[in-house]
């Protein structure tokens, strides 16, 4: 998702900074200083043939201010059929309610006008089929190719297309749901899912722990259980599960380290879905069910530190939550920081750092596109942002390194146990940047003095760019990457004679980003003939490779290269590809075509992706002409 990010970040103007208003939500037409929800039942059929969810969704609210007599709650292209209201088990009672014009990014505002204030409302509603936080998969897109799969993505503000809600993540409620299906189909939810559940298309969930809108998550298909622990195991499609299952058996180990650091898990089970290649992410950490891509299904766990990055979400984003997109860093940099100890403790020092070390590299290049005032961590509220903007490498990479300069300043002796209560302190509940620099300040700078000054911590959290003082972590794997590649770039070794027999995924990749921008044709040739990188099983490989090919007018890899953005959905692995495509008007022609196919099969986030991207690329080709 973050390059993306980083288009969306070019295309859009940067408006004045208001820091007065970080606190509020501006991606949100809720107004939780007069009432919130405290608890939200559904009530929901799922109909494949219509690609909608028919139901309602009843609140039970907390009313703040006393003189109000509204509930705003944000929604996008629902269709509502009436709104009502009750307290106790009185007769419901029909409200007025407007649904004003529709915002492109944001929806519309859903204003229900109370005569008092109601202690519950419900909302009957429908879906539309291009609600763009569901997706449906007719049989054909599934592994299994004879049922339909749906699945949601609700990060960032894509909640409000298939549930009305305060859709903000300041707004934490528990939850109950009726989801009703063919009976064919097994249905789940970021809920208490039972592993010995009956099939038979009526399903109950509960979640008994307060959630942001963002982690409301259900999906419906073709799936069954299998076990990794007592309270871990796969939820899959049969002809996926038991792949899922033994690339995965470390899920328990990493839950178990992750107790021992941070404290205990809080959510009951810890189960992985694994949906469909069209998946538009590589993971999301919906509580108790994290939705996984069956792309890091590599065969030899070199990509499960996903897995230990959407564990960590159980911590930092899901526990304690940020307050606003504005302080994503508190989600993503607290999360990546605690995968990179998960794969530590479980893989080696060596590996942790080699992943470090790819993803500040990332980082650095990706700051070389992005602007300024979007290089902080604590962002200034920009009204009419996309929230998804914030989810670049500066949340996560440079959120990562801040915590990895105060852990080396302070020491894990210290900085662990502070990290743990800021976690314990705060469970369950919405936190700023402002609350984790106070905390900061009082919990570890004043007990351990002298180790790092305020102006230091600031500087991190509030300028631009990466801090002269950030650690510089090395990896002598590496640096032998670096050698190979300058023997092979400079004619002293043939690519079959790299030393590569030993190399893991994060050497290749660095090994890949490493090279020239573009390469003469006949090095591509020589590489693919010793490495086989056309036609890569690997999705990180091939989301270098790709775009590299692509540029050196490598060709003959166009045709693999179709089948991978045909078949696959994640747009972190194809986005870079398309970009490559788009920069030619051959290859725009070509991307073009190849969308059209995959069209059907892409998620409607991927889908708004793509299309940002090739419109641009056709506007600027029109420019030039």
């Amino acid at each position: 998702m973050r390059l993306f990010s980083l288009l969306l970040a070019l295309l859009l103007p940067l408006p004045a900074l208001a820091q007065a208003d970080r606190l509020v939500d501006e991606h949100s037409y809720a107004e939780p200083s007069k009432v919130r929800i405290s608890h939200l039942a559904l009530d929901l059929d799922v109909d494949f043939d219509k690609r909608r969810l028919a139901g309602s969704a009843t609140f039970d609210l907390q009313w703040a201010d006393p003189a109000a007599r509204e509930l705003v709650l944000d929604t996008r292209d629902l269709e509502i059929a009436k709104v009502e209201g009750r307290t106790g088990n009185r007769k419901w009672r029909e409200l007025d309610f407007s649904l004003a014009e529709a915002d492109p990014r944001f929806g519309s505002k859903l204003t229900v006008t109370l005569p008092r204030q109601f202690a519950q409302v419900r909302v009957t509603y429908l879906t539309s089929p291009q609600a763009s936080g569901l997706q449906w998969l007719a049989p054909g897109m599934t592994a299994g190719g004879k049922t339909p799969f749906m699945f949601s993505q609700s990060q960032a503000i894509h909640a409000r297309s298939w549930v009305p809600l305060q859709d903000t993540p300041s707004v934490r409620f528990t939850y109950s749901a009726r989801i009703k299906t063919p009976p064919s189909v097994m249905a789940l939810m970021s809920a208490d899912n039972d592993p010995a559940a009956v099939r038979d298309g009526d399903y109950s969930f509960e979640m008994p722990q307060a959630i942001p809108s963002y982690l409301m998550a259900i999906a419906a298909g073709d799936l069954v259980f299998k076990p990794i622990s007592p309270r871990a195991g796969v939820w899959a499609e049969p002809q996926t599960v038991d792949r899922a299952v033994k690339e995965f058996e470390d899920t328990e180990k990493m839950i178990e380290v992750t107790e021992q650091l941070y404290g205990p898990y809080r959510w009951g089970r810890y189960d992985l879905l694994i949906l469909p290649p069209s998946f538009p992410f590589g993971g999301m950490e919906n509580p108790r069910l994290s939705f996984i891509t069956p792309t890091v299904i590599a065969g030899d766990k070199s990509l499960v530190s996903l897995i230990a990055h959407e564990l960590a979400h159980s911590w930092s984003g899901n526990l304690v939550t940020n307050a606003t997109w504005k302080d994503m860093w508190l989600n993503e940099g607290f999360t990546s920081y605690v995968e990179n100890r998960i794969v530590e403790a479980l893989y080696g020092k060596e590996r942790a750092d080699m992943e470090f070390v790819n993803s500040r590299n990332g980082l650095l290049e990706e700051m070389k596109q992005v602007p300024e005032p979007q290089q902080v961590l604590m962002l200034p509220a920009r009204e009419g942002s996309d929230p998804e903007e914030a989810l670049g490498a500066v949340a996560y990479d440079k959120g990562a390194w801040f915590l990895q300069f105060l852990e080396q300043r302070f020491g894990r002796e210290a900085f662990d146990p502070f990290l743990r209560a800021w976690f314990d302190q705060h469970a369950f509940q919405s936190a700023t940047s402002e609350q984790f620099l106070a905390f900061l300040e009082a919990e570890l700078m004043a007990k351990n003095p002298g180790k790092v000054t305020r102006e230091e911590v600031l500087a991190w959290m509030t300028q631009p760019g990466i801090p002269d003082n950030a650690p510089r972590i090395e990896s002598p794997r590496l640096a032998a990457v670096d050698a190979a590649r300058a023997d092979w770039l400079g004619d002293r070794k043939a690519a079959r004679e790299l030393p590569t027999a030993a190399w893991t995924t994060q050497e290749w990749v660095y090994f890949l980003e490493g090279l020239p921008a573009t390469l003469e044709p006949d090095r591509l040739v020589e590489l693919d003939q010793a490495f086989r990188f056309t036609g890569t099983g690997n999705g990180e490989i091939a989301q270098r490779w790709y775009p590299l090919s692509e540029r050196s007018q490598y060709f003959e890899a166009r045709p693999a290269m179709s089948l991978f953005l045909r078949k696959i959905g994640r747009r972190k692995l194809i986005m870079p590809t398309y970009e490559a495509l788009a920069s030619t008007e051959d290859g725009l022609a070509f991307a073009t075509q190849i969308f059209a196919m995959a069209r059907p099969g892409y998620h409607p986030i991927t889908i708004g992706s793509v299309e940002a991207l090739l419109a641009k690329a056709r506007a600027a080709l029109e420019a030039a002409q």
